[in-house]
Order: C-alpha cells, then structure tokens, then sequence
C-alpha cells in the first residue's frame, strides 16, 4: 500500500515577471507526495488560468485518483484516468521520481537520456520599457546568458527589439508573444523579428486563431506553444509551425512528453522545452528531454527568492548538472 500526500505551495518572486497576459509575483504550486515502502516519490505541476486550471481544480482532480493511487497505479493506467494537463503531471512524475529511486536510477537512466553535464538554457527578459529590456538583456548576456527568450506583447515591438539588439548584438535572441499579436501586420513584424537576428518567434497568434499560419511564408521559424499540447495536437500544426514547445504542465508529464518528442521529431518538428514559473522539482522532472532540443527554456526556478530543496545549480544562462 502506498502513501499519498498532495499540497500545494507560494513561492514569493525576486521580481515581477511581466509577460503579454499579465504580471505575477508569486509561483504558485501544487505537490504529490508518492510513497511506498520506505522510498517517497515527488512531483510538480504550476496549475495555469490560460488553460482552464487554478490551485483547487488541480487539487481536486489530484484527490479523485488519490484511491487509484493508493492502491498502485501505474504511469500507464493514469493516462486514462486523467486529462493532460497539470494535475496528470505531478501524479506522472511523482511515479517517475518513486520509479527512480526504487530502481537506484536517475531519472535520465530510468528514461533511456543521457544528459550533458551543462545544459545552455534561455534567460527570460521580460516585457518593460524598450530602455528596461535592453539594460536587461544587456546584464543577462554581461553575466554569461547567450540565449534569452524576450517577451513581447503587441505595443512598440520594434522599439523594444531595435534597443535589445542594440544591447546585445551577439546574443541568441527568441521572441514569445504569448498570443498577443493578430494576423493583421505579421508579416512585418516577422520580416523586423529576422532583420534584427532572431533565431524564433513563439506563440504570435491565439491558437484558435493559428489558421492564419496557413501557407504564410515566413522568414524565422515559428513555435506553437500554446497550439501544443500532446501528440494530438501535431495533426493541426503542419503547414503552420517548424517548432513545438514541450511543457509537462501541458502534456500531463513525462510519459506522455517523451512520446510527443518522438512523434513531433519523427514527423519533421524541431523541438523546444520550456517550463512553468517553478521550483527544480519540476524541472529535474523534464531533464530527460533536454538532449532532444534545439532551445531549452528552463528559467522557472531562476525567479524565485528562494528555490525547493535539493535544488538543481543555475549560473545565468546555464544549468549546472
């Protein structure tokens, strides 16, 4: 019989992280606790309003599989039990990490990875003043950042991007506007995003909206995020995206984000990793991927004031493993 624990935890901010949907000074997450015979398996999941989910409905869907789980469900079994999304995540690697630790594996050896020992991840500058945003990319790249993902909404995009450049005329830049923009002047901000260097633009269009990406001839490749979810989502992105954002607060955890990987690669994807605002239980959870990726965005717990222990070791722009 197993021991079931599931809560949920505020972790306050160093800074405001300000993105086209809002601002937020806390992350906000939820835990499950796995444990069986004297070995306790945890995991993660940052419950998010974009996709219908708050701290109480995860909570809620957690402790209606909380009998199953008790009585030894398996990784399989839970992906019939659950809907992707936050709440299957933490139940999902909550049973990777138990998995691990009763096999005395890593998790990258319990999912057939081998990791580097630095992974380059994205360093997030948020949406300011153009003079806030280059002065901000400007610290991360003096402090070792090469790739920094830049948020954007639809207000001065070529103010903000001309004075980041500017600021950082090496750095590897990507854009996420976080489905703010509309189909209306994309060309244009395409054209100015691959003037300037961009190596990719995420999420421009509201994913209901990503029709527009129809045979729209493009000048940087373009990533679904938001239109990404699980494997079933790929049918709907061909002919519009040449990357997908891998999260597993959207796929529903590691099971179900090792095989997006591989269909999503087999069909011509390239692939990106990204993550919540969270602690480095979640993102130990989603390392496996990382040898996989073209872009690794793995920021999450870089915001916090303090971060969960054993915490992973970040240097700006790299993660130590």
């Amino acid at each position: 019989m197993r021991t079931v624990k599931v809560y949920e935890e505020a972790w306050p901010l160093h800074t405001p992280f300000v993105i086209a949907r809002g601002s937020r000074t806390e992350a906000h997450v939820v835990v499950v606790e796995v444990a069986e015979n004297g070995v306790t398996g945890i995991g993660e999941c940052t419950p998010y309003p974009r996709y219908g989910e708050s701290d109480a409905s995860v909570l809620a869907q957690i402790m209606s599989i909380a009998p199953q789980l008790e009585n030894g469900l398996t990784r399989e079994d839970l992906q019939k039990l659950l809907p992707a999304g936050a709440a299957r995540n933490a139940v999902d690697c909550a049973l990777w990490d138990l998995s691990a630790r009763q096999q005395q594996q890593s998790l990258a050896e319990l999912a057939g990875s081998k990791l580097a020992e630095i992974v380059t991840t994205a360093q997030t500058v948020v949406i300011g003043t153009p003079e806030q945003m280059a002065a901000s990319a400007a610290a991360l790249w003096g402090n070792g950042a090469k790739l920094l993902k830049v948020k954007l909404d639809e207000r001065l995009i070529s103010e903000r991007m001309v004075a980041i450049r500017a600021a950082v005329p090496d750095a590897t830049i990507i854009v996420d506007a976080n489905e703010s923009w509309r189909a209306e002047g994309l060309a244009a901000r395409c054209q100015l995003l691959a003037d300037l260097g961009v190596a990719m633009l995420e999420q421009p269009l509201p994913a209901q909206d990503d029709a527009a990406l129809e045979n729209f001839v493009h000048p940087l490749p373009i990533c679904a995020d938001e239109s990404c979810h699980t494997r079933s989502s790929l049918k709907a992105l061909h002919g519009r995206y040449e990357m997908v954002n891998i999260k597993l607060d959207k796929t529903g955890g590691l099971t179900e984000a090792l095989a997006l990987a591989t269909e999503a690669r087999e069909q011509g994807f390239a692939l990106m990793l990204g993550c919540m605002l969270c602690t480095s239980r979640a993102i130990s959870a989603a390392l496996p991927l990382t040898p996989l990726v073209s872009f690794a965005d793995l920021d999450g717990p870089t915001w916090l004031a303090t971060d969960a222990e054993p915490a992973l070791h970040f240097t700006t722009g790299q993660l130590h493993l």
